[in-house]
């Protein structure tokens, strides 16, 4: 099944998919910055079971799927594990996400459950994500242009 085949709830799942996992965020506690900064803090352990929790459910959801059924059921497409290298891009990534999440006290999911239970002063570190994701995106564009402008050596 393409991209264009999908099944028609395709899109309507993923809206409710979406909606309860930000329904979730809110209602653990996720969505509110203070307490997700009490969490990094080793104040407040609380989320430590909200993502544990989560964890476990998804890892079974998965685990279930893959040796139940043959191809995942909204696509048609066959179940492949997706490997990336952990390499220094890895890292440096992780690390820039985990200062910004210390420091704002939010991560992207949880900012946009933030503006569902009425706390806009989030939009700043939304505006502050998004600013991020460009200036990387033009960083990876300018670097990839240098990369095929360098002339190669040997021959």
């Amino acid at each position: 099944m393409s991209d264009s085949t999908r099944h028609p709830l395709f899109t309507g799942l993923i809206i409710v998919g979406g909606l309860l996992h930000g329904f979730g965020l809110a209602y653990s506690g996720m969505a509110r910055p203070e307490i997700v900064l009490d969490f990094l803090q080793l104040e407040d352990l609380g989320l430590l079971f909200v993502m544990g929790g989560a964890a476990l459910v998804m890892g079974f959801a998965i685990q279930v799927a893959t040796h139940v059924l043959q191809t995942a059921p909204l696509t048609g497409r066959g179940y492949a594990r997706r490997e990336k290298r952990f390499d220094k891009k890895v890292i440096i990534g992780g690390i820039i996400f985990g200062v910004g999440w210390g420091l704002s006290g939010i991560c992207p999911g949880a900012g946009y459950a933030s503006l569902g239970i009425g706390n806009y002063k989030i939009l700043w570190a939304i505006a502050g994500m998004f600013i991020g994701a460009y200036a990387q995106g033009l960083w990876r564009a300018h670097r990839s242009d240098t990369v095929r402008e360098t002339p190669a050596t040997g021959d």
